[in-house]
């Protein structure tokens, strides 16, 4: 009489366990649990891709040329100084020694007109330009009396312009330079101490300026890759810039006083004093003041040509809604399943979990090659269509089917909006959720807990 009790009750254990909701549930939590790990070396894979692209996108800028900053002009007028010193034994002896006086513009003009155009490499693209930039302005009289200077120390006849961009790779032409009445030649500076990181220099004599005032120009014919930037040395400085781009950015230390942008392209102007420039108007023997980088991220501004849709950060952001997409596809699941008491087996679950996680590769794989709103559709459609002819066989119900394909379209659709919506994706996720909580609510009343 035991034995048969012994096989009867574990009949009965085993029975609980496939029909039980608790359990069932348990193992539901714990499936999605488990296909946290995938979603991770999804994250991994896509972050990896994205790596890969900046990897590309640099290698065409180093082919090309890299992201431009305008830096100058600045006067450079040697001057003597006699300094005084004891040798060995005491004795004073006087030496000439040549430092630089540094001036900079009282206004500084620059104009430059971009023609942007996309770079590929592979699968992968970026955006360079050709730019043409006008620089102008003129130099005032230098204050020697603040600097203890006298008009006879100065070196006019070795004076010269100096002037930098990021990249001289970039540069098309050799540029001329016009100053103080004279047609100048620029050429690289090889100074023991250069004044700016990759510079160019043009020798001037100043020795039958009046005053020391002068007016200058000159026009750079540039290439660069995605950002162009400038450097505030003006006591006023005037930018203005425009190019056939609908998508750019501006950024630095100042923003544009007056920017448009359309379809067409931007223009943008910037127009800046000195009092918050952290560079002197004129000063003497530090040779290293424009090379100071803290010094030149406050200086610097300008403008960011980027592309209007970073594929890889929309399918990052995606991804992270990985996890909520598969809890509400197998509440929903569940819901079915007790509802209409068809049960499935918790094997079919791990295939349904499976194919939420492989939409993922296929969101990654296909926008790579038609773009991410398109992949998004390629990937949805797929991934609806095969969990809901696997549930229609599963529940061999086409109405219940139908339904859950639904229920799949609205979650995608969400997931879209969210991403597309990024300054209201936080509160428009919030009020889905709270909606999606009270439909559960109601939808749970039907299950009697209390058998299971």
């Amino acid at each position: 009489m035991i034995q048969e009790q012994q096989p009867s009750a574990f009949r009965g254990f085993m029975n609980w366990l496939k029909e039980s909701i608790t359990v069932k549930l348990v193992f539901i939590g714990f499936l999605i649990l488990v296909l946290l790990i995938p979603s991770a070396l999804i994250g991994d894979l896509i972050r990896e891709r994205a790596t890969r692209q900046d990897e590309m996108v640099k290698g065409i800028a180093d082919t090309w040329s890299g992201s431009q900053t305008v830096k100058g002009p600045v006067l450079v007028i040697p001057y003597h100084k006699i300094t005084k010193f004891s040798d060995n034994d005491k004795k004073e002896i006087t030496r000439d020694v040549i430092e630089n006086l540094y001036i900079l513009p009282e206004n500084l003009k620059i104009k430059a007109n971009l023609k942007p155009e996309l770079l590929h490499r592979g699968m992968f693209e970026t955006v360079v330009y050709n730019s043409s930039i006008r620089v102008s302005g003129n130099f005032g009289k230098a204050e020697l009396g603040s600097l203890s200077l006298m008009p006879e120390q100065l070196i006019l006849d070795k004076a010269r312009l100096e002037f930098s961009i990021s990249d001289l790779k970039g540069l098309k032409n050799n540029p001329m330079v016009n100053a103080a009445g004279q047609q100048l030649t620029a050429e690289p500076s090889f100074n023991a101490h250069p004044l700016f990181n990759g510079g160019l220099q043009a020798n001037l004599n100043l020795t039958n300026v009046s005053n020391g005032a002068f007016t200058f120009d000159y026009t750079l014919d540039l290439k660069g890759s995605q950002e162009l930037h400038f450097l505030h040395l003006g006591k006023t400085t005037d930018v203005e810039v425009a190019g056939k781009w609908s998508s750019p950015s501006f950024d630095g230390r100042y923003l544009p006083d007056d920017r448009h942008v359309d379809t067409s392209g931007f223009t943008a102007k910037w127009r800046m004093l000195y009092y918050n420039r952290p560079f002197p108007q004129q000063w003497v023997a530090d040779n290293n003041l424009l090379t100071d980088e803290n010094k030149l991220a406050d200086a610097s501004f300008g403008v960011k040509l980027r592309l209007p849709v970073d594929q890889y950060q929309k399918i990052t952001r995606t991804s992270k809604y990985a996890i909520l997409i598969v809890l509400l596809t197998f509440v929903s699941l569940f819901l079915t399943e007790v509802i209409r008491k068809n049960r499935i087996h918790p094997f079919n679950y791990i295939l349904i979990g499976a194919a939420m996680i492989i939409y993922y590769t296929l969101l990654l794989s296909f926008s790579e090659q038609v773009g991410y709103n398109m992949a998004y559709l390629i990937a949805s459609v797929a991934t609806i269509g095969l969990v809901s002819v696997f549930i229609a066989s599963l529940l061999k119900n086409k109405g219940a089917a139908a339904l859950f394909a639904l229920i799949l379209s609205i979650i995608y659709v969400f997931i879209f909006v969210i991403i597309q919506l990024e300054d209201l994706a936080l509160m428009i996720g919030s009020i889905a959720l709270f909606i999606i909580t009270g439909l559960l609510m109601y939808f749970s009343r039907k299950i009697n807990w209390d058998k299971h």
